[in-house]
């Protein structure tokens, strides 16, 4: 189902157009508005008058995580705080929390957005939505609650957390659509069957992801456990939060709402933008937020953008799943990885379960990996020579495929931290 055809399946030229509208009156408000970004446009020498084509784009200041830091709470704010009717913050890992705001008209068009992602997912009125995430500070719950609504879904706002009763409301509501992290998803699976009740057997038809970055072979690893089709959607607090781009059922990328959100992919070292099918870093610019609009924001998530018309009708670019971070990039002795690509050849060797941790050492000259995964109880014999076999087998196939030397360390079943939220992968000892 398409839920905005006008504007989802928009020609290029129309499209354009529009983009070129909303970029220069983005411009003239930030200029006017917003002291941080009419200084960084008088430091490059551009005025809002100077925005005559998209291209002209590339000549507008960056805005980073340490511009947001350095404007807490309320500095990049375009418009007076009694016209803001809702606050939002990222957690962020050190100092003060990430914070935005949204007008009453923000709340409509990420509401209008994210209705556009769960049709893309194949949700409509006739569904019973779970929402696993956290209602609170984190957008992903709000953002999905809405827009799930506005297509007519009967939503449940279990939040996150309280494992044993999700699959409960799971099993008595009929939920047909989960909501949650991926991560989160594998865990509620594993907990059903502990708790006597097979996956598959329940109603759900549909799980949309986010939160989190994951990899093709961990969706297969979720599709298999629950019998659902397995969809991704991509957000970022900065930008508006869950809405930036959802997968379509065709399975080929995730689909931006172009008429929102300028995209581009540039090199994080030269910060030149990149052609179509380049890996780069994912910028974007904010057309129509009113509260709080960003100029060319680095996300730091790297990924592939894909201009051809999909199969499913929708014309807008479509994005890869994120590959990677330019923050989480690991370097293990002297070999440059990317924690994703490490969890695509673990989910891809039999007899290892969906949860892992890798410990970096960093106290030699060498970062030194360790990896600690356990083994999936469904296939383990509980034999000493096949747990001996099994490590063996990992610590192969992350040579032979990444070319990583890394200790692999098998755990006990269920030792491994499971989450309702964000899942912490990596730890630094």
């Amino acid at each position: 189902m398409i839920w905005d055809r006008e504007h989802e399946c928009m020609d290029r030229e129309s499209l354009e157009k529009l983009q070129l509208g909303r970029l220069k009156q983005l411009v003239e408000r930030l200029y006017q508005r917003v002291p941080h970004y009419r200084h960084a446009l008088d430091a490059r020498g551009i005025l809002p008058k100077d925005i005559r084509s998209l291209e002209d784009l590339r000549r507008m200041p960056f805005t980073g995580k340490d511009d947001l830091r350095q404007n807490y709470p309320y500095g990049l704010f375009a418009v007076p705080l009694d016209e803001v009717v809702r606050l939002h913050a990222s957690s962020g890992t050190t100092g003060k929390p990430t914070v935005v705001g949204y007008t009453w008209r923000d709340i409509g068009t990420w509401t209008e957005l994210i209705a556009r992602i769960v049709s893309q997912a194949g949700v409509t009125s006739a569904d019973v939505a779970q929402v696993c995430f956290s209602y609170g500070l984190f957008t992903g719950a709000f953002g999905l609650h809405y827009g799930l609504e506005k297509v007519g879904a009967t939503v449940v706002p279990s939040s996150a957390g309280n494992t044993d009763k999700q699959i409960m409301l799971m099993e008595d509501f009929g939920t047909t659509a989960l909501i949650s992290t991926p991560s989160y998803a594998l865990y509620l699976a594993e907990a059903a069957r502990e708790a006597g009740v097979e996956p598959r057997e329940l109603n759900l038809k549909v799980g949309l992801f986010g939160g989190e970055p994951w990899t093709e072979s961990m969706g297969r690893q979720i599709e298999s456990m629950w019998g659902i089709k397995a969809t991704d959607n991509y957000g970022l607090s900065e930008v508006i939060g869950p809405g930036v781009a959802g997968e379509c059922l065709e399975g080929a990328g995730l689909h931006i709402s172009e008429d929102h959100f300028l995209a581009e992919v540039i090199d994080p070292d030269t910060e030149e933008p990149l052609p179509y099918g380049e890996k780069g870093e994912l910028v974007f610019t904010t057309l129509t937020k009113e509260a709080f609009p960003v100029l060319r924001y680095r996300t730091r998530d790297l990924a592939i953008l894909d201009p051809e018309v999909c199969a499913c009708g929708r014309t807008s670019v479509r994005m890869c799943k994120v590959m990677g971070r330019t923050d989480d990039m690991l370097i293990i002795r002297g070999v440059n990885v990317f924690p994703s690509q490490i969890e695509s050849v673990l989910m891809s060797i039999r007899g290892i379960a969906p949860h892992y941790l890798l410990i970096v050492d960093t106290r030699g000259p060498l970062n030194q990996l360790e990896v600690q995964v356990e083994p999936d109880p469904t296939v383990f014999t509980g034999s000493f020579r096949d747990l001996e076999a099994l490590e063996a087998s990992v610590r192969r196939r992350l040579q032979s495929v990444l070319s990583i030397s890394a200790r692999v360390k098998l755990v006990e079943p269920k030792t491994l931290e499971r989450t309702a939220g964000k899942s912490k992968r990596i730890q630094t000892a």
